[in-house]
């Protein structure tokens, strides 16, 4: 896929901040532990490079979602999301991911920005 232009994604960037907060506002009121939710990308290697990461306090509030009902209802409100935002996806799920503030905490010294670039 061509790489973005650095309008094209700057648009996709804002829409997708305002449809993804929406869904994370959703959330927070449905799935127990559920804090707040991230995206990366790059802009040269849109879409595969998307990243949705869906953070919980506790490792314990991750893992209860992820087993039960409360994953396919992330998967729902992140498919909704992206596609409100222009973004369409064949497999959304490849392209989540889940945390915990307290996996960051022990791993990374809760430094998000090494822990989401995967270093």
């Amino acid at each position: 896929m061509k790489a973005l232009s650095k309008r094209d994604l700057a648009r996709l960037e804002r829409e997708l901040v305002v449809c993804l907060t929406e869904a994370c506002e959703i959330a927070k009121s449905e799935i127990v532990g559920f804090t707040w939710l991230t995206h990366r990308l790059a802009p040269d290697n849109f879409p595969a490079s998307l990243r949705i990461t869906w953070v919980f306090e506790q490792e314990a509030d991750k893992d209860a979602a992820v087993a039960g009902a409360a994953k396919a209802r992330m998967l729902e409100l992140t498919a909704q999301a992206l596609s409100e935002a222009g973004v369409h996806l064949d497999h959304v799920a490849w392209h989540v991911r889940f945390d915990s503030e307290q996996a960051c905490q022990h791993s990374h010294a809760g430094n998000w920005d090494r822990r989401l670039l995967g270093r």
